[in-house]
């Protein structure tokens, strides 16, 4: 096991204690444990094999004891006997918003509850209510979370789709009768949840492919299979279809799988008033349906469907029907942000707060991906359970960040971490550092983390007033959403664009794949107010740097081009639009 496995079971080691209600201090130490084992810079592996791991703040003997099996073996023995002594179900009733270990176990003691059906049934009766800590509003979120949970039962984060599909499309390509092969559906068109995946592939033997791709040894379980279509699970409960096609009809398959359905409407309509027939098979010289090949009117690429419709190319991430057409009747669209065009981000995190690395390492860490710069916003004082920064934490961390850069400068080297905040949006839009402060650093994210319950009007209030301030860059995942977890809290976000706009305040577009937000829906209106997007990791290890790509995803499907994104500029470029808000001048250069 990696490191990041090994503080994963940890963790959940730590649950489990509660959940049986063991000595807190106890879960404690799991839980400290698993960020000592996560913060590491030198390899777990190495500090096993060499006995090193008592070298370790915060590792007692017992943990590194745990620690060494679970490396050198895959399994710990301790963690599976108490994953047993639990029922399952309450580990289910764990993801349900606002449950805890504490409640769960609570549920489970005076209620006998072991299910999330039983939970329901129980909250239904009223019973919730009675137990002590509990009442009518909690019983009423209880039923609001659990409804939540099975609207999105099916669905599936857009990371995890892409994660899925990745090796899959790695295998296809390399397969000898593979003549072409594309990722299809709402994964290609960059939706932040989907349902399924779909690939599409061309070839003269199909029976070949279907029956390769239902050998994978990412295959769980294989739902159907016919000539030219087969349907599996992947790990991780995916569900996946292939469809094989003669490469004539592969474009036209591509298009039609990769939708949306609104879309498809529309092209299905052009044709018909072109006297042509549009479907999965063709775009074929005929008035009813058919497969004809020799009706079918020879089209390659996708492009070329296009423009036989009397269109110019429309990006998939567009295909919504969502306006595309208006323009690509008439010119060609804009061209998109590539991920390749930024060059760094603005909201993250770092071991000062509840980041994993500190900040020598981050800086070498973008360096080498090829970032120009870097940075650093942990959290403010209010939020504690982040380890937030007090103001002398924060004027200390400027003072290291200074330190870092002046290394990095005298090493020749042009890369640069900036010193930030990520500011609390306290209630009435107050905000957790006085101005004094906030105009000592570079860069000021001010977010809600807090306080979700209010009104639309007051949390709407909030966010405007943290936009009036000088001294805010941007507004950080501005609904607070958390996908498949947690609805948007109720926010007027026209009200909130239309501010940013006056005050030239940027929003940011979190790209961590749990919250994509501001939702891509919003930045058609937030361009035609001129307000900028940033888009932001909001990285908490190195491996969230990958979230730039992911992000960029999403802003393709708003629709943004490189200028309606900051994070493109060059630093001297950049510092020069951090600096515009603070004067009240217009930010964008």
């Amino acid at each position: 096991m990696d490191k990041e496995q090994v503080g994963e079971v940890l963790a959940e080691i730590a649950v489990l204690l509660e959940l049986k209600g063991e000595n807190p201090f106890k879960s404690r130490a799991y839980i400290n444990g698993a960020r000592a084992i996560e913060m590491l810079s030198a390899p777990l592996g190495q500090l096993v094999a060499e006995d090193r791991l008592g070298e370790v703040k915060g590792l007692g003997a017992a943990l590194q004891q745990k620690i060494g099996e679970l490396v050198r073996t895959g399994r710990l023995g301790y963690y599976e006997d108490l994953k047993a002594s639990v029922p399952p179900g309450l580990l289910e009733m764990l993801k349900i918003p606002g449950l805890g270990p504490k409640k769960v176990k609570a549920l489970h003691d005076h209620l006998g509850l072991e299910s999330v059906e039983a939970l329901e049934k129980a909250c239904r009766e009223g019973l919730v209510a009675d137990v002590a800590g509990f009442g009518d509003k909690t019983q009423i979120r209880i039923l609001e979370g659990i409804a939540f949970q099975k609207t999105h039962a099916s669905r599936h984060l857009y990371i995890d789709a892409l994660e899925a599909a990745e090796p899959v499309m790695e295998a296809l390509r390399g397969h000898p009768d593979v003549i072409r092969c594309a990722l299809a559906g709402s994964s290609r068109r960059h939706k932040e949840v989907i349902g399924d995946i779909d690939f599409v592939v061309s070839s003269k033997a199909p029976s070949n492919v279907l029956d390769f791709f239902a050998s994978l040894p990412s295959v769980e379980k294989v739902l159907a299979k016919g000539e030219t279509k087969t349907s599996v699970i992947l790990a991780g409960g995916l569900q996946a279809d292939l469809r094989v096609v003669a490469d004539a009809e592969f474009a036209f398959a591509l298009a039609y799988f990769t939708g949306s359905k609104e879309h498809n409407i529309v092209m299905r309509q052009r044709a018909i008033e072109r006297g042509l027939r549009l479907n999965e098979y063709g775009l074929f010289r005929s008035t009813e349906e058919t497969r004809d090949p020799a009706l079918r009117v020879g089209c390659s690429t996708e492009l070329e469907i296009f423009q036989q419709l009397g269109l110019h190319y429309v990006p998939p991430e567009l295909r919504e029907d969502r306006g595309e057409f208006a323009i690509a009747e008439k010119e060609p669209l804009p061209r998109l942000i590539e991920w390749t065009d930024l060059r760094g981000s603005l909201h993250n995190h770092s071991v000062w707060s509840d980041g994993r690395g500190s900040l020598e390492e981050i800086a070498h860490q973008m360096l080498e991906i090829g970032c120009a710069y870097w940075a650093i916003t942990d959290h403010s004082k209010s939020s504690f359970q982040a380890n937030g920064l007090d103001p002398a934490r924060l004027r200390a961390q400027i003072i290291e960040v200074r330190r870092v850069n002046e290394k990095l400068a005298a090493e020749g080297c042009d890369f640069r971490l900036l010193t930030g905040s990520e500011v609390d949006i306290l209630n009435e839009g107050r905000l957790d550092y006085d101005d004094e402060l906030l105009a000592e650093l570079d860069v000021v994210v001010a977010s809600i983390h807090s306080g979700f319950s209010q009104t639309e009007t007051e949390l709407t209030t909030r966010l405007i007033r943290a936009a009036e301030n000088p001294y805010v860059h941007m507004l950080g995942h501005l609904t607070g959403r958390l996908l498949l977890e947690r609805d948007a809290y109720k926010v007027n976000q026209e009200a909130v664009i239309d501010a940013c706009a006056e005050t030239g305040t940027w929003i940011e577009l979190n790209a961590n794949p749990h919250r994509f937000d501001m939702d891509w829906r919003q930045w058609a209106y937030a361009r035609s107010k001129g307000v900028r997007c940033v888009i932001n990791c909001d990285a908490h290890r190195f491996e969230h740097a990958g979230y730039l790509r992911l992000g960029a995803g999403i802003a393709r499907k708003g629709g943004l081009t490189k200028g309606d994104v900051v994070n493109v500029l060059a630093l001297g470029d950049l510092r020069k639009a951090l600096a515009g808000k603070r004067s009240r001048k217009n930010p964008n250069p």
